[in-house]
């Protein structure tokens, strides 16, 4: 049984409509998703200030908002510009349907060409039509080819099904993936009869069923004990010096320089490793005894 579990509260990105022939689906779209990185800042190395990038106008050097900030596409010598309300304009934009163009063997859908994928949840007092689809979906092993439009962008995708939920998983386009075309893959290479069998023998050697959950990002989990231990040895910033005097920005989290913390952290473990040297060397040296006397 596939088991959703989820760390924090969902909020639709998204709400449209699921189309296929006459059948309509209303559903919400929610990121199937989430990071879980620590979040590290740039800070200045002699002071621990933080660094900060502004968006500078070229033709006046003002400091622009982001609010201000339209898009543009240079054609040779001219600049056209497209502003918000030029991009909300556009038939498809203005779209809040999922159009499945075809049904397709789940088998056929390249994983190269997986991308984000999205929870869809059925937006209706019945979910009886949604609960169809994914039934269908199941039955016929098949996966539906979407096509609909996100945050100004046409996107193709793969509906699938995981557990009782719709999954919608973008699809990269075509020519977005590179021809893997490498020469030295053309040369004819003679694998022997006894080589295959020890090579399978090692992969029966590591086989296992797949469990996500026993895996772990050891790099975050190492990067927050290294944190949590420059805390507790009292070795940070106070956030106000760091991030002077945007509360907003000062309440964002806490100030790491990590090249320090590793620069220390390396010269704390020689530090320990040399008293565990002089503890062994203290051991192993001979203890003195009283010699007795030799009887005459």
């Amino acid at each position: 049984m596939v088991r959703l579990v989820f760390t924090g509260p969902m909020r639709t990105i998204w709400k449209g409509a699921l189309t296929f022939g006459l059948v309509n689906v209303p559903v919400k779209v929610y990121s199937a998703t989430e990071d879980h990185d620590v979040s590290l800042h740039q800070v200045h190395d002699k002071d621990g200030g933080r660094i900060r990038y502004q968006r500078t106008c070229e033709v006046c050097g003002e400091t622009v908002a982001y609010a201000d900030i339209d898009r543009a596409y240079v054609d040779g010598g001219q600049t056209v510009v497209l502003t918000k309300d030029d991009l909300a304009a556009l038939p498809s934009e203005k779209s809040r349907e999922i159009d499945v163009v075809e049904f397709v063997p789940s088998g056929q859908v390249d994983l190269l060409t997986l991308d984000k994928p999205y929870y869809l949840e059925p937006d209706s007092q019945s979910p009886k039509a949604y609960v169809l689809l994914r039934k269908t979906l199941e039955q016929t092993d098949r996966t539906a080819i979407v096509r609909f439009t996100l945050r100004q962008k046409t996107r193709l995708a793969a509906l699938r099904v995981r557990g009782k939920v719709l999954v919608l998983q973008t699809l990269l386009w075509a020519d977005e993936v590179r021809a893997a075309d490498f020469p030295s893959l053309d040369e004819d290479v003679r694998i022997s009869k006894k080589e295959l069998e020890l090579s399978s023998s090692l992969v029966d050697s590591y086989s296992a069923d797949f469990d996500p959950e026993s895996f772990v990002d050891e790099y975050q989990k190492e990067l927050r004990t290294l944190i949590d231990a420059k805390i507790d040895a009292g070795d940070t910033f106070d956030v106000a010096d760091t991030f002077g005097d945007d509360e907003g920005d000062a309440k964002s989290g806490e100030v790491i320089d990590l090249m320090e913390a590793l620069r220390a952290s390396v010269a704390r473990s020689k530090a320990a490793r040399s008293e565990d040297a002089d503890d062994s060397e203290k051991k192993a040296a001979p203890k003195k005894t009283a010699g007795k006397k030799k009887a005459g």
